[in-house]
């Protein structure tokens, strides 16, 4: 079975969102100060954290490692009971579930930056059109076909 073009763009922008996040987001746990990837700490002035440690942390994990965790499922279309358990929509399988709500995850983190007075800058518009067009992506009737539960892996 050939991967549809709307596949192949949601793979392609989680890896972008992971190939993104996981470096900003080490270095600001390992340096949560901000300066080594030149955040002055005076952007946290109006937020809720002193440093950049908890930004950095789900950074890292949740905006970085879980795409690539996505990645991995949307190819290989494993499937975990311990998984299956929590997809909330049990006729797909877990991987297009989860990358719909990664997309408004990524939303809501760049709201809540502006919300928080973090300025606004060309990534902030970049990332939510990412994040709108995962959700999009994810959502088509193609990309919905290949991942109902009774489809196998790509070989």
């Amino acid at each position: 079975m050939k991967r549809p073009i709307s596949n192949i763009l949601l793979l392609f922008l989680l890896l972008i969102q992971a190939i993104g996040a996981i470096p900003a987001g080490y270095s600001l746990v390992i340096d949560p100060s901000g300066e080594g990837i030149g955040l002055p700490i005076s952007l946290l002035d109006t937020a809720p954290f002193s440093d950049f440690l908890i930004p950095g942390i789900f950074l890292l994990f949740i905006l970085g490692l879980i795409p690539l965790f996505l990645i991995y499922g949307l190819i290989t279309k494993k499937n975990w009971p311990w998984i299956a358990k929590i997809n909330p929509d049990k006729g797909y399988h877990w991987s297009l579930i989860y990358s719909h709500y990664f997309g408004i995850v990524l939303i809501l983190w760049i709201t809540m930056q502006l919300y928080f007075g973090i300025g606004f800058h060309m990534l902030h518009f970049s990332y939510t059109f990412l994040g709108v067009f995962v959700v999009f992506l994810a959502n088509l009737p193609a990309t919905r076909r290949t991942y109902l539960n009774d489809q196998q892996p790509y070989s």
